[in-house]
């Protein structure tokens, strides 16, 4: 009963001061509710931004030239470092990050074309992370396309209701444009050249629908009690309607068809993606 009446004491603390749009930067001030949702979302990021460098680590050896050797190796190191932000954070909320890394495969990838949205692992990345990046034009459009996807999606976590998490993500949104301008650099050359533009198509036809379907379900139950926690902003939809609409834009710009992609019940996860 103690119990309860301390949660009960908590939470409605918690609540005026988000109702106040304040923030919230200790443990102290934090409901069991709060702070498990919390730490399952900065998971998810952690997570993703680690297998994602994993995931791009032979690019620094097989990129076309020394130039991009330098600039995949640079975007690898800039993952790393978001993962160890978001691990940091992890730490301050109780996780035992050490152990969790040890259990842990970041560099698994699976040799499936389609895994739905399911995880194929016990650790939390978003499942796009388990795809094997096979070419470069794999390489560029999960620039162009995830990283993109990721920017939306950080647009909510700028502006959360955990401040420690806001500080974090300054410097992270700040690099993740600059991969995405990367993959938009790349995107526009190759797309110009006769030679490259059918190969660049068929690249966008396989990363564009497996980053539409990160976003999570539209009116998702846990959405809506992210929202209500100030750890989101927007509904899933919404978020991924702001992609689509970015890049239809810039597939006119580079006379790039967008794929076809639609709701499936059977392909659609309630969690949305938390970048990388």
């Amino acid at each position: 009963m103690a119990h309860k009446e301390a949660e009960r004491v908590k939470e409605e603390k918690l609540q005026e001061k988000l109702a106040k749009g304040q923030k919230i930067e200790t443990l102290e001030e934090m409901t069991e509710e709060y702070r498990g949702h919390l730490t399952h979302l900065m998971m998810m990021q952690a997570d993703s931004e680690l297998a994602g460098a994993f995931g791009y680590v032979p690019w620094i050896m097989k990129s076309p030239d020394i130039k991009e050797t330098l600039q995949v190796a640079q975007i690898v190191k800039d993952e790393v470092r978001h993962a160890r932000v978001m691990y940091r954070l992890l730490e301050g909320v109780g996780v035992d990050v050490d152990e969790y890394y040890k259990k842990n495969n970041f560099a698994l990838r699976v040799d499936k074309d389609d895994i739905g949205t399911l995880r194929v692992a016990d650790d939390k990345r978003v499942n796009i992370f388990y795809y094997p990046i096979e070419t470069w034009y794999d390489f560029i459009m999960f620039n162009f396309c995830m990283d993109r996807g990721a920017g939306h999606q950080l647009e909510d976590s700028l502006d959360c209701s955990y401040k420690p998490w806001c500080d974090g993500m300054e410097g992270i949104f700040k690099e993740e444009a600059m991969h995405m301008a990367h993959g938009d650099q790349w995107t526009e050359q190759l797309s110009r050249d006769p030679k490259t533009h059918d190969e660049l198509q068929k690249a966008l036809d396989k990363w564009y629908p497996r980053t539409m379907n990160i976003f999570g379900r539209k009116d998702s139950p846990k959405n809506k009690i992210y929202r209500k926690l100030g750890l989101k902003k927007r509904d899933n939809d919404e978020v991924r309607q702001a992609f689509a609409a970015d890049v239809a834009n810039l597939c006119k710009k580079f006379a790039l068809r967008v794929p076809d992609w639609k709701p499936e019940a059977s392909k659609m996860s309630e969690e949305p993606f938390i970048p990388g």
